[in-house]
């Protein structure tokens, strides 16, 4: 019997010494478990075991073309996973610990399940701030295969009831350590010789990388799937999202930024960290309305904005 064929309740737990030990037993055992990061609440597994991985895949219902993003304790930890370039070692250097995974050569010894990169030559690699996740890694002693804490393709979760009303039944724990600070996945980056990809906008914005790296940084492009979050539909509630809206139609819920007559506004003050870090609850809040459609206002592009609007193009996708 699979872990998502067990009939069972999910226990969310406070984040704390015994909570902490309790999960690292259940990922010893196989078992995924979801735990916050500063971005999103992530379902954490052992990404040297393969069964383990596969239990992520079933919990949520993802595709396994789709990668996932491993997380590690340290820089040492990291470097036994993947061969960093020297703009590799410049961008962790300046963004790590903190919200930006890096897509790397893979090390031919780094013992990761080969389901972690669904077929890929190259790894996603992340050295999170939270203390919950890093402390995970470190009592578990592996490094930790971690998507969105959701069932695939629906709204991320930066809240521990998030997951429970997503995956109730079909994992064992939630560590929680309350809402997340950054609201948005991380940023993925390639990092090449003489250009940096921008694989999925996040808190580290495409001017960060610039500056950190002196090299340019290519937005898009390729069309193939190779880092989590660049499937055309993802972070999408149950009902029809309608973006750009300057008021709501009669049927709608409208999630409002700046000062606007709104049912939920991300930011009155049109600060976009701060609707960064309320979008995805928001979203929650709206699906859960008792209005059949949800309407959002424009969000500029500067900054982390390109973020938002990301997520939010592929909500409505």
């Amino acid at each position: 019997m699979t872990i998502a064929q067990s009939a069972f309740s999910t226990r969310s737990c406070r984040y704390g010494a015994e909570a902490l030990r309790e999960a690292a037993l259940l990922i010893r055992a196989g078992e995924p478990v979801a735990v916050p990061t500063e971005t999103v609440y992530g379902l954490a597994a052992d990404a040297t075991d393969s069964s383990a991985v596969a239990a992520i895949y079933s919990a949520k219902g993802r595709p396994s073309f789709n990668p996932l993003i491993v997380h590690v304790a340290d820089r040492d930890m990291a470097q036994r996973l993947a061969d960093f370039s020297p703009v590799a070692q410049k961008l962790a250097d300046r963004f790590w610990p903190g919200p930006l995974t890096l897509v790397l050569p893979v090390r031919a010894d780094s013992g990761l399940s080969p389901l972690v990169m669904a077929g890929l030559p190259t790894v996603a690699l992340r050295l999170p701030a939270h203390p919950a996740m890093r402390a995970l890694i470190r009592e578990s002693g592996c490094p930790l295969a971690a998507p969105s804490a959701n069932r695939s393709g629906s709204i991320s979760p930066t809240r521990a009831e998030h997951v429970l009303a997503s995956l109730n039944g079909k994992i064992r724990m939630i560590l929680d350590e309350g809402p997340t600070s950054e609201g948005l996945e991380s940023t993925i980056a390639a990092p090449e010789a003489d250009r940096v990809r921008l694989l999925r906008p996040g808190p580290v914005t495409a001017v960060m990388l610039a500056e950190a790296t002196g090299l340019p940084v290519m937005i898009g492009g390729d069309t193939k799937i190779e880092a989590p979050g660049q499937l055309e539909s993802h972070y999408a509630p149950s009902k029809p999202v309608r973006l750009d809206a300057l008021r709501a139609e009669k049927d709608e819920y409208l999630i409002g930024f700046g000062l606007m007559p709104c049912h939920i506004n991300l930011s009155p003050e049109a600060d976009l960290h701060e609707a960064a870090a309320n979008l995805f609850a928001a979203l929650h809040i709206a699906d859960a309305s008792a209005t059949p459609r949800i309407a959002v206002a424009p969000i500029p592009m500067e900054g982390i904005g390109a973020a938002i609007n990301d997520r939010l193009k592929r909500a409505a996708a």
